[in-house]
């Protein structure tokens, strides 16, 4: 076969897709707070140069994590619902109360979820049919979880079950990330069950989000309701599904709260729904719907304990300075959100 010197090879230019704008902020939200550690380690040393310290803040906020996906899908959908923190501490003060006269473990893991389920599927119809607002709706849910809550704690309570102790009591020990103390002893990092509970949820929403049907239906219903409608989505289904999924979460994350503390008063999860709230928007999720990844939000919920455990590291141990330090990296995160968003925006005009 003769070949045409005339012929001219064409080399195709392949152009990269460029980043959405939920893989843009996720980027930008793990690689702040892959700087902030590495500067951490630099600056303070001690436990910062050690694995246990981020097994530590997993071993702590394993809850946090968990109830952290459901708020994103939530807000993914364009709602909110700041009843998970509450929903968290009744699940915690129900299952303590059940397993302290008698109950069995698994029982109360079904009570955890029946309780998370119930506000979901409740919250879920009342927003989604009834077109209440996410906002009132949740606040009910919020007041009416914490009074029930502190009716239940008269007392505040231990879990003493054997069975439940020596679940409390387990450890998954990981030797070749330990570390040797001054004397000699090799100490191995250590795990909580929770941590896995964590790790199993945010793998499987982010499988729910990137991979279903229903994962991109939130998507879409929160980018635009209309454009959804059009396409033939049942908005109000995928709103409501939204919202039973964060309660469901919620029961999940009041019974790995529960293994973490042992015990229940009404005071557990205080606060919690506005930290998941933090940690949802460092990690990318927009209030306006539409844009978030659960990895984001396991690294922004990763990172506002990292600032934590700066400030503590800094000898500022006084609690407000941690609100003061974590309100201002979430101002930093919106403005940074609207800065690069905008220019990205405007640069698409331009093309």
């Amino acid at each position: 076969m003769k070949k045409n010197g005339n012929d001219k090879v064409i080399k195709a230019k392949v152009k990269r897709e460029p980043l959405t704008e939920t893989q843009l902020l996720m980027t930008i939200t793990i690689c702040i707070f892959v700087v902030m550690y590495v500067l951490a380690m630099i600056v303070f040393e001690g436990g910062f140069l050690h694995a246990q310290q981020i097994f530590d803040m997993l071993n702590d906020n394993a809850s946090l994590i968990i109830v952290s996906c459901g708020l994103t899908i939530v807000m993914i959908g364009g709602g909110i619902d700041i009843s998970v923190g509450a929903v968290t501490s009744l699940v915690v003060m129900s299952c303590v109360l059940y397993l302290n006269n008698g109950g069995n473990i698994f029982v109360a893991v079904l009570l955890a979820l029946g309780i998370g389920l119930a506000f979901g599927l409740i919250q879920g119809a009342l927003i989604s049919y009834l077109e209440i607002q996410p906002f009132i709706v949740t606040l009910a849910g919020l007041f009416f979880a914490r009074g029930f809550t502190t009716i239940l704690s008269i007392n505040p309570q231990k879990v003493a079950q054997p069975a439940f102790v020596k679940l409390l009591d387990f450890r998954f020990e990981i030797g070749w990330l330990g570390y040797t103390a001054k004397n000699g002893t090799k100490i191995p990092a250590t795990m909580e069950i929770g941590v896995i509970v964590a790790f199993v949820c945010v793998a499987a929403i982010f499988v729910l989000l990137q991979f279903t049907r229903l994962g991109r239906n939130f998507y879409a219903i929160g980018g635009n309701q209309t454009s959804a409608l059009m396409l033939g989505i049942n908005v109000k289904m995928t709103r409501f599904l939204s919202y039973v999924i964060s309660g469901l979460l919620s029961g999940i994350s009041g019974f790995v709260l529960m293994l973490h503390t042992g015990a229940g008063n009404a005071t557990n999860a205080a606060g919690m729904e506005m930290n998941a709230i933090a940690s949802s928007i460092i990690g990318g999720t927009l209030l306006t719907g539409g844009v978030g990844n659960v990895i984001g939000t396991f690294f922004g919920g990763m990172t506002l304990n990292t600032i934590k455990k700066i400030v503590v590291a800094s000898g500022l141990n006084d609690p407000w300075w941690q609100s003061i330090t974590t309100g201002g990296m979430l101002c930093f995160f919106i403005l940074l959100q609207s800065i690069v968003l905008g220019r990205r925006a405007r640069k698409k005009q331009k093309n």
